[in-house]
């Protein structure tokens, strides 16, 4: 594995170390290709600013200067991405957009971790639940990132925790993901961070359904800290349970480069 682009430093608050650290790890294990993905910083419209795990807005140039310093410094030995991950909230989903557009986005992933929205009543969807409606609220939410063509995979696509007897309700929304990732070619990630952490995620229920669809399947490192930039151990297990469900294990994905078609970006979403 020579890619990631599902990485975290100490700018998102829940994750440490400088992002030299990060590069540095990533040359020494060889990855050639490494995207930084702080969760995408956000101010509702009422002036609330978001901080679930977030950027700080004050912080963004500190976080942008030091990337592209980085990248400079490493440009012989390895690709370096500026990105973000990012919910897809319908209400806000425009001025979400233009704030990481403006804030030098090259790339986004979609991390689902609420519902509609999460402020001000939120629904985190990584609580366990038993309610349906969660699990179809969650189900739109990532259908409609996949649909708006900005987001370069789906990180995490399993993260919803749903504790509900309905099986054939999970297995019909969960199907409704993985078809449109097929459909869009927006690949759907193996989550490292949930496998170190013993989560409910990466979860088999989920995959199996993947594995029949043949939607493409990626890896991200989810790194909170240097040393996670290259998992051996759960490379490991990826590629188990790549050859165990017969997924459509694609490798590095295809980035969506945002900056290269922020104008036409700007007028599809009426972002002036």
């Amino acid at each position: 594995m020579n890619y990631n682009y599902h990485t975290h430093t100490k700018y998102c608050h829940h994750a440490t170390g400088e992002m030299e650290d990060y590069v540095t790890c990533a040359v020494n294990h060889g990855i050639r290709h490494l995207g930084f993905s702080e969760h995408s910083p956000f101010r509702f419209p009422d002036g609330y600013e978001t901080t679930y795990h977030r950027i700080f807005i004050a912080d963004v140039p500190e976080y942008l200067k030091e990337a592209n310093r980085l990248r400079e410094v490493y440009q012989e030995q390895i690709d370096l991405k500026i990105g973000y991950e990012m919910e897809f909230y319908p209400l806000y989903f425009p001025k979400m957009l233009k704030m990481v557009l403006d804030f030098g986005a090259e790339y986004l992933i979609l991390g689902q971790h609420y519902l509609q929205n999460e402020y001000p009543n939120g629904f985190p969807a990584g609580v366990p639940t038993t309610k349906d409606e969660v699990l179809t609220e969650y189900t739109d939410c990532v259908i409609a990132g996949i649909k708006s063509g900005v987001f370069t995979y789906v990180a995490h696509p399993d993260f919803v925790n749903y504790k509900g007897e309905n099986r054939t309700l999970y297995e019909k929304e969960m199907e409704k993901i993985c078809l449109a990732s097929k459909e869009y070619n927006i690949p759907l990630e193996i989550n490292f961070n949930g496998a170190r952490n013993n989560e409910n995620y990466p979860c088999d229920r989920f995959f199996e359904i993947a594995g029949r669809v043949g939607c493409p399947v990626t890896f991200g490192m989810d790194a909170h800290s240097a040393k996670d930039v290259y998992d051996i151990e759960n490379i490991k297990k990826g590629h188990e349970m790549v050859k165990r469900l017969k997924l459509n294990y694609i490798g590095k994905p295809r980035l969506i480069l945002l900056q290269e078609n922020k104008d036409e970006l700007m007028k599809r979403f009426s972002l002036a």
